[in-house]
């Protein structure tokens, strides 16, 4: 789990000495900052409510080992034909530009700025050129906050096994929701150890405002993360903003328990926290039939946030974005090869009918300022129908097993947009 640098951590660095030397007597851990380790352990076991099974140990790495684990980590959590596929799907539903290369651009940013980062292959917290020094290594106080946040991972692998998540496959929403969990309890808890109280949202002026703000500045400040496109921006902070704010509300809740067990299994349960903590509202599972007159290459969901994230792109504005995504209950799509090239099926089911109705206009909306088509060129009824830029997209409303449905579907002009065989979709839940 690499940690970058935030204005907000730099800013929670000058409470740490008052934090440090409060905290009881440990025998210094093994290693590279044992002392550090020593002192930080108590305040992440009292915030977290659970003990370290074992002190992890700390060594130190070159920013060159960093890149090449960074690279061996994310190849493995990302096959390049899964990732090839991701890259088609989110080029379809123009949440990518077609200039961006996936692969080469994440690498970069993953590598930009990191200090540390809690290995559960080795369980070893590994720090960045870590001697502190102005010729090197990052700053005193940055390697303090670093060695937090990292052990708040380290203890997580003990009770969950991080590697497991890291291993998820075919369920974009689910992992990025359980991602959420894991670093937005490592930020929070960071940032509670480092102000000496988990009520620290409490004494700024603005709330959990202030913390939003400082964590999108920080990040903006980085090179590379600026020039990003919005949606690898937008998943990129989640975790940090939204998770670590979940991890605030199950905090208050219910406190002394860590939110493991279970974990969130949407995105919708993180933004929604109520969702999870008072009704545990869980997404339907869409299971999709084989496509008709086309081959699945790739096939995934959005959840709530990224399909919040798709009406923002072309619609850019926040609250019909968060609107139109609010209702949502389950979702699945296929990139396909048609007899005319690659295409999208794409089947959302919705907590109610108004729910689907307003996603569906927000959609319509969005189609048109997409392709540059007139208002109202899709038609009316249940079908709307829209042919621009040499490609064919309908936006079908639907039931599904009883349920409201939207199936939105984009193919290259003359191929068939009857994808999907509506009724042999099932709905199941998790």
């Amino acid at each position: 789990m690499p940690t970058r640098v935030t204005v907000l951590a730099v800013l929670a660095a000058a409470a740490l000495p008052l934090i440090a030397a409060c905290q009881p007597d440990r025998p210094a851990a093994a290693g590279p900052y044992g002392e550090q380790v020593a002192k930080a352990i108590p305040a992440i076991e009292r915030a977290v409510g659970l003990k370290f099974k074992t002190t992890p140990k700390v060594e130190i790495r070159s920013k060159d080992e960093v890149r090449a684990y960074l690279e061996k980590k994310f190849n493995e959590e990302q096959p390049a034909l899964e990732l090839a596929g991701a890259e088609r799907a989110y080029k379809l539903f123009g949440l990518l530009p077609d200039t961006v290369q996936l692969r080469p651009f994440m690498l970069a940013l993953l590598a930009e700025q990191v200090v540390g980062y809690y290995d559960p292959g080795t369980k070893v917290l590994y720090i960045v050129n870590g001697d502190g020094s102005s010729k090197g290594g990052p700053a005193p106080d940055v390697v303090n906050i670093t060695i937090t946040h990292e052990l708040v991972h380290a203890l997580q692998d003990q009770y969950l096994g991080l590697d497991s998540i890291g291993k998820m496959r075919g369920d974009n929403d689910r992992q990025a929701a359980a991602q959420a969990v894991i670093e937005g309890q490592a930020t929070f808890e960071q940032m509670a150890t480092m102000f000496g109280s988990g009520n620290f949202v409490m004494k700024l002026p603005r709330g959990w405002d202030d913390v939003r703000q400082s964590i999108r500045d920080g990040m903006g400040q980085m090179p590379v993360f600026s020039t990003a496109p919005m949606l690898i921006q937008e998943s990129l902070l989640f975790p940090y903003l939204s998770g670590a704010e979940f991890v605030m509300r199950f905090k208050e809740k219910r406190a002394g328990q860590a939110p493991y067990h279970p974990l969130p299994t949407s995105t919708e349960q993180v933004m929604h926290p109520e969702r999870f903590l008072d009704s545990l509202d869980v997404p339907t599972r869409v299971v999709l039939p084989k496509p008709s007159g086309a081959t699945v290459v790739y096939e995934n969901d959005l959840g709530e946030f990224e399909t919040r994230l798709l009406l923002y792109q072309t619609l850019q504005d926040v609250g019909a974005a968060a609107r139109g995504a609010s209702g949502w209950a389950g979702d699945r799509y296929y990139v396909v090869n048609t007899s005319r090239g690659a295409g999208l099926a794409w089947v959302t089911v919705w907590d109610s009918a108004m729910d689907a109705a307003e996603f569906r206009d927000l959609m319509e909306r969005s189609i048109e300022q997409r392709f540059g088509t007139r208002p109202g060129a899709g038609g009316s009824g249940a079908t709307r129908r829209f042919t621009a830029k040499g490609r064919l997209l309908e936006l079908v409303a639907a039931m599904v097993q009883g349920r409201p449905a939207v199936v939105f579907t984009d193919v290259p002009a003359g191929a068939d947009p009857k994808v999907i065989d509506l009724t042999k979709v099932k709905l199941e839940k998790p």
